[in-house]
């Protein structure tokens, strides 16, 4: 019994030796695997540790990295705005850096090169959010090697250059944002290639030229921001991204036309770039539209009151365009709307009465139009008028929308029935009055030119089609009219020698002011031989035709006969005034500090040709060889340029006075007594003007023209930078280099010694224009002094109205 005791009790013992034994074997085995893990993570830890410490180092230690050490267990940190490390799996997936501000660029010996070399040792990036650091240079292709990247922001630094092209090979990149950088050239054609792309955003850079076309390809696209840029020209067909709701162009020089978009946008904003076509009917129908902004444009053609009733709209700006139509009352509006802005357009009737209601809780401008209210500064409505037919536009006046189609029926027959009935009338009162004696002296001829009807439905802007301008019409000037020495006498002042503005060969002139306000040049010409009313009927005829934007133009005249036999004695002429000063005064002899940009020199010189190819070809018979100089160019309040003196026919004909020969115009103009190439000597003129405009100092006879022009001449054969130093100092840093030279090679040639050689006003215009466009398009005149009188965007504007 006791030995099969104890041979049960070894049995039991061993089994239960055994077992613990199994035991022991598997903990062994779980610690060994679990030593092995924490060694391979120890290894992934120190990699990425000294990874992210070499980041730290190469971005000089920015503050928000401060906590950074040794010691750090990075995928356990505690993250912030400023900063926070996402790992998965134990490798990092997202890296968020940003600093304070845009602050200032890294030290010199940062190296961008070897920074991306050192961030793509993170291979499983996804998200890289690298703001305000201050890191600059050109961004690297390499880093498309972090082919996972999914998110990539890097605004608000100093990065310049072009997007490389190897960021096409990040297939699965979903917004890329490189805000507020000085990336440059043209946006990548290839940028489809990021097929999954949802948020492109570019703002604030120096990207120039269009926009490519494969922009609309991206069919993913939710939100497109290029605002702040240097691009221009037709935005890309948008209609096909159903999914975009964020447009974003503003502050660049897109247009003329309103782009082809999707009806799901959320926010449009199109401010402050060269649109001048109407607003789409369909945007009525744009339902989810929260945001829309069409301000600092010309866009023209009827305002849409629907666009103040859709269902989302909380921000309306359509300020500072050309915008017509006729508000009413009744007109309904979204309850929920904050901003409405229509200042500074063509808009007549009523302020709608949903606006005016609860405007404590919204913004409501409206000022500079001809709306029926006295508040918030309106134009008369005749002004409406007018501006809307400078741009082709005539706007609505009141009437029944529909009309009873008995009354028209009726009215027809009517008007028919008694047309016939006034004919038979005209007829039998023409038979009786020519069996009397006819009158001996026939009736006198009214004078009743309206320059204002020949208005052109759309301004120009392309080069190509500026022989065009000649179908100009003065904008903005009253009609002519005869004025009596009454009115005459009360403008002066009876003549007070304080309103005498000085004399010149023509006579003397003085400043007055009309009954309505408006200040006025008076011109007075005595004669000295006499002539009745009638010997000047034509040359005022023509005169009253002599309207133009650049043209000082007449608005009428009077006559002073003498009382022994009715003969003319004197002739007044009266004229617009211009009240900012010579061209000269703020170019070449500057003005009390300030000078005009380069954009606004151009956009004068633009100006000066457009007046001289009216005097050309606008009227028949052309008026030529007018002597024009520098001091004879005047600006008005927007910088406008107008030829202030110009060869009258009337008093080159009465035998009065002629105007002497300039010291560096018509003297070597080259034209001989035959007339041949007369229209030649206004271009050798125009020349002299460029030059001054160019370099900045003034011309004061025919030999400085010619030793400037030869100055001209030589640097275009030279290098940029012996171009620029030979130009005015005040715009030398803010002129592009194509546009610059576009213009001293016009110039140079408009002072070619042989009349035949210099270019027509056409040729003249059409290089002033393009050196125009150039420069617009780099929008060099942010570099331009501070002293640059008025917009430049304004003058722009004005300039190729």
């Amino acid at each position: 019994m006791s030995q099969g005791f104890n041979f049960e009790r070894i049995s039991m013992l061993f089994l239960e030796y055994n077992n613990q034994i199994n035991t022991m074997a598997s903990v062994f085995l779980v610690l060994v695997t679990l030593l092995l893990s924490i060694n391979h993570s120890e290894q992934l830890q120190s990699s990425h540790s000294q990874t992210l410490l070499r980041i730290q180092q190469l971005l000089n230690f920015p503050s928000a990295l401060s906590n950074w050490n040794n010691s750090t267990d990075f995928c356990n940190t505690d993250s912030n705005s400023s900063l926070a490390v996402v790992c998965y799996e134990d490798t990092i997936t997202q890296l968020h850096i940003i600093g304070e501000g845009k602050t200032q660029p890294l030290p010199k010996n940062f190296s961008i090169d070897s920074f991306v070399t050192t961030l793509v040792k993170l291979p499983s990036l996804k998200v890289l959010t690298l703001v305000s650091l201050g890191i600059w240079g050109p961004l690297p292709g390499k880093i498309s090697r972090l082919s996972s990247l999914e998110i990539v922001n890097m605004s608000s630094n100093h990065l310049y250059g072009s997007i490389p092209m190897e960021l096409s090979s990040l297939s699965n990149l979903q917004t890329l944002i490189l805000d507020n950088n000085m990336f440059s050239g043209q946006l990548p054609i290839w940028i489809d290639l990021l097929s999954e792309l949802t948020v492109l955003s570019l703002k604030s850079n120096l990207f120039n030229g269009s926009l490519p076309n494969s922009v609309s390809n991206l069919e993913n696209l939710r939100i497109l921001s290029l605002s702040h840029n240097k691009l221009y020209g037709l935005v890309p067909d948008l209609s096909h991204l159903r999914n975009l709701q964020i447009l974003e162009l503003d502050s660049n020089a897109f247009g003329p036309q309103f782009p082809k978009l999707g009806n799901k946008l959320v926010t449009i904003v199109l401010r402050d770039n060269k649109f001048r076509s109407g607003i789409p009917a369909e945007l009525s129908s744009y339902y989810q539209l929260e945001r829309f902004d069409i301000s600092s444009n010309t866009f023209v053609g009827p305002f849409q009151p629907t666009l103040l009733s859709l269902p989302s709209i909380a921000y309306l700006n359509i300020s500072r365009n050309k915008l017509t139509g006729m508000l009413f009352e009744n007109v309904s509006c979204n309850s929920e709307i904050e901003v409405v802005d229509l200042s500074s357009n063509l808009l007549t009737g009523s302020l709608p009465k949903c606006l005016v209601s609860n405007s404590s809780d919204r913004t409501v401008l409206y000022a500079r139009n001809c709306l029926e209210t006295t508040n918030q500064n309106q134009h008369p409505p005749p002004f409406c008028h007018t501006e809307a037919l400078a741009v082709g536009i005539l706007p609505e006046t009141k009437k029944k929308k529909q009309v009873s189609k008995v009354v028209l029926t009726l009215g027809i027959v009517g008007g028919t029935l008694g047309g016939v009935a006034l004919a038979f009338l005209i007829l039998f009162i023409f038979r009786r009055e020519n069996a009397r004696s006819k009158m001996k002296n026939p009736p006198t001829r009214i004078i009743s030119e309206n320059a204002a009807s020949g208005y052109t439905s759309k301004l120009l802007s392309d080069a190509r089609y500026i022989s065009q301008t000649k179908k100009f019409g003065a904008l903005g000037l009253p009609n002519y009219r005869s004025f009596s020495l009454e009115e005459i006498e009360a403008a002066t002042n009876n003549f007070d020698t304080a309103s005498l503005m000085g004399e010149d060969s023509y006579g003397e002139m003085y400043r007055g002011q009309l009954k309505n306000g408006s200040f006025v040049v008076i011109r007075c010409v005595k004669m000295n031989k006499r002539y009745s009313t009638q010997n000047f009927m034509q040359h005022m005829e023509l005169i009253s035709k002599l309207r133009h934007r650049h043209l000082v133009s007449a608005i009428g005249h009077c006559f002073e006969c003498s009382l022994e036999d009715s003969s003319v004695s004197k002739i007044f002429l009266v004229f617009e005034y211009v009240p900012n000063g010579t061209l000269r005064s703020w170019t070449s002899d500057g003005h009390t500090g300030k000078s005009l940009n380069w954009t606004q020199r151009i956009g004068a010189a633009i100006g000066v040709a457009k007046g001289i190819q009216f005097l050309h070809t606008g009227i028949v018979p052309g008026v030529y060889s007018n002597n024009i100089k520098i001091e004879d160019i005047l600006l008005d309040r927007n910088f406008v340029a107008k030829i202030s003196s110009y060869n009258l026919p009337l008093l080159s004909n009465i035998g009065k006075v002629r105007r002497g020969n300039s010291s560096n115009g018509s003297k070597h103009s080259g034209i001989n007594k035959s007339g041949k190439h007369e229209d030649k000597c206004d271009i050798y003129d125009f020349g002299v003007i460029l030059l001054e405009i160019i370099l900045g100092r003034t011309i004061k006879t025919t030999n400085d023209a010619e030793a400037f022009k030869d100055l001209l001449q030589a640097s275009l054969g030279a290098d940029e930078d012996a171009r620029r130093s030979i130009v005015d100092p005040a715009i030398r840093k803010a002129c592009l280099s194509q546009s610059l030279k576009t213009m001293m090679e016009i110039c140079v040639k408009c002072l070619f010694k042989d009349p035949a050689e210099r270019p027509s006003t056409e040729d003249v215009l059409w290089n002033l224009q393009f050196a125009a466009q150039v420069q617009d398009a780099w929008r060099g005149d942010s570099q331009s002094s501070e002293g640059s009188p008025g917009s430049p965007l304004e003058a722009r504007r004005q300039a190729f109205h």
